[in-house]
């Protein structure tokens, strides 16, 4: 009996001293309804919506049917279409959509027995893409190919070769059986081209602008990326916030020393340390994986240096009000878990519900992987990601500002 009080009164304890943290209360009742949302939503659905832009050439009937069934795949949405080629193709390079379908100039010649060829032009840098878009634009040109197909068949039933063949033609002197003869052998020659012209109406050719991509290819850009911002939010917390439950930080700051100082400090020996494994994890990733760097080596470590210093003043922003590790775990969880999913480590960002598309944007996360891709993958240089390198550090300003104040006003 005496033994259940003891138990029922730590249990007594530890929730009143849950209640009395009401941060880490909060974080551990939202995070796991948040996780379940992005798993339930965002990672559980088929991929759909991927932005396109399509290129008409020609203008018709059997244009608009096509333009129609490719609006009214789940698969695709348009987001552009015009008859500029090169408009198209520098939509696919500059990221702003996947794929272009460019449709040929003759694709409204029912009477040309050649088949047409529409192209693909696909960003295969986005390996989850590309893998989805492919055999669903096969699938679509197959079947717009035998309604096509249909009709040209249609066609030739009623002004095809067939209808100049009849019993009057028919002659049993040698001369008209050989001119009858060469007749028939012409009908012979046109019905098979007329039905050789049916069957191939339509040739997909896939024009992948970055080549094969495989899929750890795809993905070792952004595990690099998000294994930088776990080791930084996560070290930051150790670093600050435990400190602050030991009473090492005190005791630093009884000395004569500024916050200023302090955090200055802590920010120069992470970067040292996530600077030397960033190093290695590139290194790894050659080793181990074969991963070729399309760009310059330099500029993804810069990259990752960059992305380091944004999550350790996320960090020192977070671990200024948590008044210890545990309760700067609790209340980074909310934060560090949900950026892994919606900013496209694992899912395309243009798949996921409009909802989630929105707080990737706002995500760190998003454009250190867009920046890391486009170097690893795409041969990016400084212009092309120049956008994410200016987007991350307004993001490092804004952490450290926040966590400056907020922990001159606390400590």
């Amino acid at each position: 009996m005496m033994e259940t009080k003891k138990i029922l009164w730590m249990l007594k304890k530890d929730l009143l001293s849950l209640w009395r943290h009401k941060t880490r209360l909060i974080s551990m009742l939202v995070f796991p309804i948040i996780m379940i949302t992005l798993f339930g939503y965002g990672m559980g659905g088929s991929i759909e919506n991927i932005p396109v832009a399509v290129v008409e050439q020609s203008h018709g009937n059997v244009t608009d049917m096509t333009l129609m069934a490719i609006k009214n795949t789940s698969m695709f949405e348009v987001k552009s279409i015009t008859n500029d080629v090169n408009k198209a193709k520098s939509m696919v390079d500059s990221g702003e959509v996947k794929a272009a379908i460019i449709l040929p100039s003759n694709f409204e010649d029912l009477s040309d027995d050649q088949a047409k060829t529409v192209v693909l032009y696909l960003d295969s840098s986005d390996q989850i893409a590309g893998q989805a878009i492919v055999p669903s634009t096969q699938g679509l040109f197959a079947q717009i190919g035998s309604q096509i197909g249909a009709e040209k068949l249609a066609t030739l039933s009623v002004t095809g070769p067939t209808a100049s063949v009849t019993g009057e033609n028919i002659s049993t002197e040698s001369s008209g059986e050989t001119s009858t003869e060469s007749e028939g052998t012409d009908v012979a020659n046109g019905i098979t081209n007329s039905l050789n012209g049916v069957v191939n109406t339509i040739n997909l050719q896939i024009n992948k602008i970055y080549g094969d991509i495989a899929y750890i290819d795809f993905l070792v850009p952004a595990i690099l990326a998000m294994t930088m911002m776990m080791s930084c939010m996560m070290g930051m917390g150790q670093s600050i916030a435990g400190e602050r439950e030991t009473g090492e930080l005190a005791r630093l700051f009884m000395t004569p020393t500024s916050v200023a100082t302090v955090i200055g400090g802590k920010i120069i020996s992470k970067l040292t340390i996530e600077t030397a494994k960033a190093i290695l994890l590139l290194v790894t990733a050659i080793l181990l994986f074969g991963i070729t760097i399309n760009g310059n080596i330099a500029l993804a470590v810069i990259m990752l240096i960059i992305g380091a210093l944004c999550f350790v003043g996320f960090g020192i922003m977070i671990s200024a009000t948590a008044s210890s590790q545990e309760d700067y775990t609790q209340m980074v969880m909310p934060f560090t878990m949900p950026m892994m999913f919606v900013s496209g480590v694992f899912y395309p960002i243009e798949t996921m519900p409009w909802i989630f598309q929105k707080i990737a944007y706002i995500a760190p996360l998003t454009y250190l992987n867009d920046a890391m891709r486009g170097i690893m993958l795409k041969g990016a240089g400084l212009g092309d990601v120049w956008i994410d390198i200016v987007v991350l550090l307004g993001f490092t300003a804004l952490f450290f500002g926040l966590g400056v104040v907020r922990f001159n006003r606390d400590v």
